[in-house]
């Protein structure tokens, strides 16, 4: 049973983002939705929690108002099972976001991802130092992250 929960706080958008990540990622689900009363902050009916599940992990979102905005500080990061679905979360989530380097990117709800490889880290615990930085070089110069790019690098292909 998940013990830590993050609680994400956005403007007014907390169900759109809720319902574009759990259609966009596997393994994810709606779950219940709390709203807004009478004499609240926002409009009655307006969605005041969400819950979520994104790749199995569970998550709430807040429709909080504009006070606090989501910074590059923290991010999720979705390990991919190939390059195809690099590809398919990557652009779903730089469409009308902003791309940014080594596999991070933000999406239009103003959240930062890290979209990797799902060997990254299996990589990187390696003792081979030379095959560690030659796979850091070639993950420095992208934008987007190409597994095949890391791999022959690591492998010194």
């Amino acid at each position: 049973m998940q013990q830590i929960t993050p609680f994400l706080w956005f403007n007014v958008q907390a169900e759109e983002a809720a319902l574009f990540y759990t259609g966009l990622f596997r393994d994810s689900k709606m779950g219940g939705i709390a709203r807004y009363g009478k004499n609240a902050p926002m409009p009655e009916g307006t969605a005041m929690t969400v819950s979520f599940t994104v790749m199995g992990m569970q998550f709430i979102g807040l429709n909080g108002g504009p006070q606090h905005q989501f910074t590059p500080a923290t991010s999720f990061m979705a390990s991919c099972q190939n390059q195809e679905e690099i590809d398919r979360y990557w652009a779903a989530l730089a469409d009308g976001g902003r791309e940014m380097a080594c596999g991070w990117v933000q999406d239009r709800y103003g959240l930062c991802w890290q979209i990797i490889p799902h060997n990254l880290g299996t990589l990187m615990q390696q003792p081979d130092q030379a095959a560690k930085d030659r796979m850091m070089q070639a993950l420095w110069g992208m934008v987007k992250l190409d597994m095949q790019v890391l791999e022959d690098a690591f492998y010194g292909r």
